[in-house]
């Protein structure tokens, strides 16, 4: 009978004839303390208090150590004293992080219900160490005395305490409950963005849909940001944001009552780090700073994908193309599904329906075009003494293994053996199964499924498994499926012995890895690699797609807040099969999806086997839908490329919460049917069906509608406006103090990239308006290297006295020059028509254009001016400029 768990005390099992609830645990004592003053290290040894056996026997002695990794990052760090337990290898997450302590300390003993405080001078994070019975640690501001993780134990309530056996590890928080908005701690599918309250969000990566809610699914991110609201002293400002990890890679449930927050683990060390924001973009900085930056993508990725599971032949794929190209529909990237494979086995094609040479024309016929293609692989390898592949991993030696033979699972192609991704000689075998198959087929990029593992058989545990049969049973499946279930065993054995057990949620990271260097190495360029499974740091290596989500309104409202939780987990590259991947699809929400997708960051159209055809030209009217909409995302390409050249360098996302632009507007911590794409484009998408209206959240500020700049809202303090919303239409403004740096529309991004620049300035009445466009080949590896392959332009434009202006300031302006892209024309939004003195209408002359250092050609430029349709501002637009990108310019025009 499995044991039952409630309010930290287990349910003695039936047969131990026992009436009374034992305790899980009763936590630890503090013994002795080092502090360590120069090295901002502060060190705890931690004794039992008194053992349990519900969940296993306790560890007795543990060790705690608290350092000051930078003035923005503290690490707590437990676990056994005498004993090694396993910890994700730094070769499989590196990071900066030292545990080598110097000999001189201050040891002392700390007096009962005293405190011990480690400070860092330039930190606004204090960690305190308190000597209650059981111990307990705080981490608070320094500014505002805010506490922001209190693992203070409650002494008559056991489910506070810090537990630490072989195979069950507790910590618990207090939370301020109505103060504190939290987000993050995936992946599971659900329909609100900010966490609530009284559930269990379990970590343990599984192929369950993603069209099911709340429960684990493909990926494992332990981390979190917690938005604060003002506290009533006024010291803590709204918007304050703090973030939080606890790296370790085994199964886990993650408890979250509103006013408390519970790990309930079953293997590792508990390994905290704490991030100080206090902003949720610096939070992001300070994060990917530690787990690693975002991959640059190639510029091609943000074209618009079309896949299908189920394209019959090649002269369906061919069809497909074409069709998008008689419909004036832009088509970037075509994929195929396991279809290609020869009886679904890796590196191979089906000789009757994909055969290799009508393949190798349809690629070449692709990229004459300017197009890319992108294949499926997955994971296992059919065990099959025909397939060159298996044979070559066997003589390599790297499958995963259990009870001391290759591990024997099932998948597409039938039996099955797994690379094991620890194993280092599975780099050059992976790799080298890439490169045969790429001189084949010259594919732009690799999709990588099925790779949580999954296993089309359950194998039975071995008798008397601690590990195939935890003694602690986190909620898998939402129903508290073994966690063998459907997956490889975990008394599977990778290389050095390290158990299925404990890397389980690594494998779809690995595989990343490898098939990131294994691209670099061939192709020289910017790999583009999309993943189902993902794991902390898998941003690094590849993109990431919300897996199979299904054709309904419900699955295309839970697309907002899984892309928006994968740009805090820093994989901003992130997108939702557009149209639904299982059941039919209908006109209607695939209109309204491809309306919402094409400013998803990654924009995919793609269903199952047995969906019906839902490519976008099937209807005319979300062909029509399709043109307006990837028109507007092909002109902002600039833009979705400058932001994912800001997440390389600093983590931030590309898909934002409209929290990040406004952390002091507490109606934003809410909001799930909105975003953000970069600081200032608020996208406002209809999710219901019929609706031809929608009711739109404005952060304070005044914003234009991107199809039509005529349009504006005006939100003084932040309100909801309902705004029309025909059914071709999805409402998309760019706030004040933005200016964009637009493109023209075109077929494929290679056209669109040979088409002059426009510039959006969007004045502010309270602040000088900026953005900047980043500029280069678009597939160098390294992006914004030291050879200076690249332009990045900053722009600045306000509204002074009586005169409008922008310029712009060019850091490696060679680039540009050399490409010859010009700006032609520069439209000035947000005029007050108060500025203007006639009314009617604005007389600029063209001697009142004042162009510092721009071209001469400039001097032709026409200027024509109107009022929007609110009649509050007037609009100046400056055409037929011919001004060189990359040369510092300063335009201004007179309003009088």
């Amino acid at each position: 009978m499995a044991t039952g768990v409630f309010f930290g005390y287990a349910v003695a099992d039936s047969s131990s004839n026992s009436d009374q609830a034992t305790p899980i645990g009763h936590g630890y004592t503090i013994s002795t303390v080092n502090n360590y003053p120069t090295r901002k290290t502060l060190t705890a040894n931690l004794k039992l208090i008194k053992s349990s056996s519900v969940f296993g026997p306790d560890i007795p002695l543990l060790n705690l150590a608290a350092s000051f990794e930078s003035k923005d990052r503290l690490r707590v760090r437990i676990t056994d004293s005498n004993y090694q337990r396993w910890e994700i290898p730094q070769e499989v997450i590196p990071r900066d992080s030292s545990q080598h302590y110097p000999l001189r300390s201050l040891k002392s003993k700390l007096r009962s219900d005293s405190e011990l405080l480690l400070t860092h001078p330039l930190s606004d994070l204090i960690f305190t160490l308190h000597n209650t019975t059981p111990f307990g640690f705080t981490v608070s501001r320094k500014s505002s005395n805010d506490v922001l993780f209190n693992a203070v134990p409650d002494p008559s309530n056991p489910a506070t305490f810090l537990l630490f056996k072989e195979q069950y590890l507790q910590l618990s928080s207090s939370l301020p409950a109505h103060r504190a908005s939290l987000y993050g701690l995936g992946e599971h599918t659900k329909s609100s963005f900010k966490l609530q309250p009284n559930q269990t969000l379990t970590l343990w990566n599984a192929d369950i849909a993603s069209a099911t809610l709340d429960v684990n699914l493909y990926g494992s991110h332990p981390f979190y940001l917690d938005v604060r609201s003002p506290s009533p002293d006024g010291k803590v400002k709204a918007g304050t944001t703090h973030g939080v990890l606890l790296l370790n890679s085994n199964g886990m449930d993650i408890v979250y009552e509103g006013d408390r927050i519970t790990y309930k683990v079953i293997g590792g060390i508990l390994d905290l780090y704490f991030f100080a924001g206090s902003s949720p973009e610096l939070v992001l900085e300070q994060y990917t700073q530690l787990i690693g930056r975002p991959a640059p993508m190639p510029y091609w990725s943000f074209g618009f994908h079309q896949c299908k599971y189920g394209y019959k032949n090649v002269s369906d794929v061919q069809g497909v193309v074409a069709n998008y190209a008689k419909a004036g529909i832009p088509l970037e990237v075509m994929w195929t599904d396991i279809d290609y494979m020869d009886a679904y086995k890796d590196f191979t094609l089906d000789p009757i329906n994909f055969p290799l040479d009508k393949m190798r024309t349809f690629v070449d016929n692709l990229h004459k075009n300017g197009q890319k293609y992108v294949p499926i692989l997955d994971p296992g390898i059919n065990v099959n003494e025909t397939y060159a592949t298996y044979v070559r991993g066997l003589q390599a030696d790297i499958y995963i293994k259990r009870n001391g033979v290759n591990y024997l699972g099932e998948v597409w192609p039938g039996p099955v053996y797994f690379p094991d991704f620890l194993n280092p000689r599975s780099q050059a075998f992976w790799g080298g199964e890439i490169k045969l198959f790429h001189d084949l087929l010259p594919f732009d990029g690799l999709w990588l499924d099925m790779n949580e593992l999954p296993n089309f058989i359950t194998s039975p545990p071995i008798p008397l498994s601690n590990l195939d049969d935890p003694p602690y049973k986190i909620n898998n499946g939402g129903v508290l499926k073994p966690i063998n279930n459907r997956t490889i065993p975990v008394t599977s054995l990778h290389y050095g012995n390290i158990t299925e057990y404990d890397a389980h949620n690594l494998y779809g990271l690995l595989e990343s890895k490898a098939t990131n260097k294994a691209l670099m190495d061939i192709t020289g360029k910017r790999p583009f690699i999309l993943t189902r499974s993902t794991f902390i740091s898998s941003g690094k290596y590849t993109a990431h797609w919300t897996g199979d989500n299904a054709a309904t309104w419900n699955d295309l409202v839970y697309s907002i807040p899984s892309i928006l939780n994968f740009g805090i987990f820093g994989i901003p590259m992130v997108g939702a099969d557009i149209c639904g991947f299982s059941g039919d699809t209908t006109e209607e929400l695939c209109r309204r999806w491809i309306q919402l997708g094409a400013f998803y960051p990654f924009a995919r159209d793609h269903s199952d086997i047995n969906s019906f055809p839902q490519e976008l030209y099937v209807w005319d009217s979300v062909a029509a839908s399709a043109r307006k909409v990837l028109g507007l995302r092909y002109r902002l390409l600039p833009y979705f490329y400058t932001l994912m050249y800001e997440a390389h360098t600093k983590g931030t996302p590309i898909a934002r919460p409209l929290f990040f632009s406004f952390p002091e507007d507490v109606t934003t911590y809410e909001i799930n049917s909105q975003f953000l794409v970069g600081k200032g484009v608020l996208v406002s998408p209809v999710l219901e069906s019929g609706a031809v209206t929608v009711h739109a959240y404005f952060p304070a500020g005044t914003w234009f509608d991107l199809f039509n700049v005529s349009n504006s809202v005006n939100a003084e303090s932040g309100k909801y406006v309902t705004l029309d919303a025909p059914p071709d239409h999805i409402n998309v403004h760019v706030g004040e103090g933005n200016i964009l740096a637009l493109q023209g529309e075109a077929m494929t991004t290679q056209a669109a990239r040979k088409t002059a620049f426009q510039l959006v300035v969007v004045l502010s009445s309270n602040r000088n308006s900026s953005g900047q466009v980043y500029l280069d080949d678009g597939e160098t590896l390294d992006m914004a290297n030291g050879k200076e392959q690249w332009t990045l332009v900053r722009f600045y434009g306000a509204l002074q006295n009586n005169s409008v202006f922008v310029t712009s300031k060019v850091t490696n302006a060679r680039f540009a020059l050399d490409q010859r892209w010009i700006i032609d024309k520069v439209t000035f939004l947000g005029i007050p028509k108060h500025k203007t003195k006639s009314l009617g209408k604005m007389d600029l002359c063209r001697n009142e254009l004042n162009i510092v250092n721009g071209t001469s050609s400039m001097r032709k430029a026409v200027v024509k001016t109107q009022f929007d349709s609110s009649s509050q501002f007037v609009s100046v637009q400056v055409s037929k400029l011919s001004q060189l990108i990359g040369e510092e310019f300063r335009l201004e025009t007179k309003i009088r």
